[in-house]
């Protein structure tokens, strides 16, 4: 989603200089430059200039700190200023030992249902006992969709009937608990395409009797400043306690993510960032001011490691590195997510990348149908794979013989690869560089 944004600012500090002391040009300049990429990512007017105008105020004459150059210490200046026009310190709900009730609220389209199941799969995973409630009895079968996401989760759901009172809902509620405790309950309101006086009207009934201990409005981050109002309007009328924003995956400028706690003084709870239930993700304002500066997000990598229930490899030299241990390697990593998401979390890698640079995951599924049309003798022995084999797993996988040999090269390669690493990381390589590239950067230009 920041992309865009990102690559901006990234190109707009690259240029401020290597001067001792930072001049009022200089900070005018690159101030000036800032503000119209935020104002071009869609973030709020009022949210961009007081953005630059305390970033001026900070930069004006500012020594530069320790070892850091003046361009370093602008980066850091616009740095902890977008942490904090984030939110500052992340921040969660709340949860009791019992009785938490949360309120899913938003317009129809926003990913309400489809975050309410994320949320039941994510705290159940935290050994939290989930009930959702199918309260959507405006969109047609919302309440359906909801209680597939529930199977899928593993969580049980209560179905909210047709002109059913908000008084019979608690009643039914009370009742369900009773036979079933459940900690933490997850409600699945209507929405509208538009806000409507029946929309508030209906959920400050129903809130008025299930009392919830959090108020959660989900913000599709595609509908750009009108999510502003939307979350304005909201909290005037059902007192929002936190956001969770959706589609942060899409290609939406950002400018509302970015808006959205300046402008509502609510923190931003989660970030959706997939389709699948396990695409949600607590939001971290240091770690999103990370990706849109370009230093990446090693937590956020390490966390999705952890998450996939990676095994670590047994230790090998580096020529027993044979097709099964490749195999197995790319199969972890999968577990992780999409390679070009993982690349972004990688500090300066998105930088290092020409531009245009897409990594092809059909490509490693490619791989591994290649790998796995061999048997464990020729994945473990490579050489032994001769043209009339060659031709064999061509045939098994789907693909051809050239692809087969170039597989089987870039394996070679990569043999090679971690051989120099370890020499160049072991006894003596003090003082050894590594060989250059073939072809060097301009390899890469288009």
């Amino acid at each position: 989603m920041f992309e865009a944004l990102g690559n901006k600012l990234q190109d707009i500090l690259d240029r401020v200089g290597k001067e001792r002391q930072l001049t009022e040009a200089q900070v005018k300049a690159a101030m000036r430059e800032i503000r119209m990429a935020l104002l071009e990512a869609d973030v709020n007017f009022g949210v961009a200039k007081d953005f630059v105008a305390r970033v001026s105020e900070k930069a004006v004459g500012q020594e530069v700190m320790g070892s850091l150059n003046a361009g370093q210490t602008v980066v850091k200046l616009v740095h902890d200023e977008l942490i904090e026009t984030l939110g500052g310190k992340s921040a969660q709900p709340e949860l009791k030992n019992e009785g938490n009730v949360w309120f899913m609220v938003g317009l129809q389209g926003a990913g309400k249902t489809t975050s309410s199941g994320k949320l039941a799969a994510h705290y159940k995973a935290k050994g939290r006992r989930v009930l959702l409630v199918a309260a959507d009895t405006q969109r047609p079968a919302a309440r359906d969709q909801l209680e597939v996401l529930a199977k899928q989760v593993g969580v049980p759901v209560l179905k909210v009937n047709d002109g059913e009172t908000p008084q019979e809902t608690r009643r039914r509620l009370d009742e369900h608990l009773k036979t079933d405790f459940r900690d933490v309950i997850i409600v699945d309101t209507a929405g509208r395409l538009q806000i409507d006086e029946a929309l508030m009207d209906q959920l400050a009934a129903l809130q008025g009797e299930l009392r919830p201990t959090e108020t959660l409005l989900v913000v599709d981050a595609m509908t750009g400043q009108e999510a502003l109002n939307v979350a304005q309007t909201f909290d005037q009328r059902v007192n929002l306690s936190g956001l969770v924003m959706t589609k942060m995956d899409g290609d939406a400028r950002g400018g509302a993510a970015l808006s959205a706690r300046s402008v509502t003084g609510k923190p931003i709870y989660f970030a959706g960032t997939s389709e699948k239930l396990t695409g949600l993700e607590p939001f971290y304002p240091d770690r999103v001011a990370g990706r849109i500066l370009g230093m990446g997000d090693v937590l956020g990598l390490i966390e999705r490691a952890q998450q996939a229930d990676l095994k670590a490899m047994e230790v090998k030299k580096p020529g027993d590195f044979d097709l099964e241990d490749l195999l197995t390697q790319l199969r972890q990593i999968r577990k992780m997510g999409p390679l070009g998401e993982l690349m972004k979390l990688i500090p300066g890698m998105s930088r290092a990348l020409p531009e245009g640079f897409n990594v092809d995951d059909k490509q490693i599924q490619r791989i591994d149908a290649m790998i796995s049309s061999m048997t464990l003798k020729e994945r473990r022995n490579p050489k032994m794979i001769d043209g009339r084999r060659r031709k064999r797993i061509a045939a098994g996988s789907g693909h051809t013989v050239q692809d087969i040999n170039r597989l089987l090269k870039m394996h070679e390669q990569m043999k090679d690869m971690m051989k120099m690493l370890q020499r160049l990381s072991g006894p003596g390589a003090k003082g050894m560089k590594p060989p250059r590239l073939p072809g060097g950067p301009q390899a890469f230009k288009r």
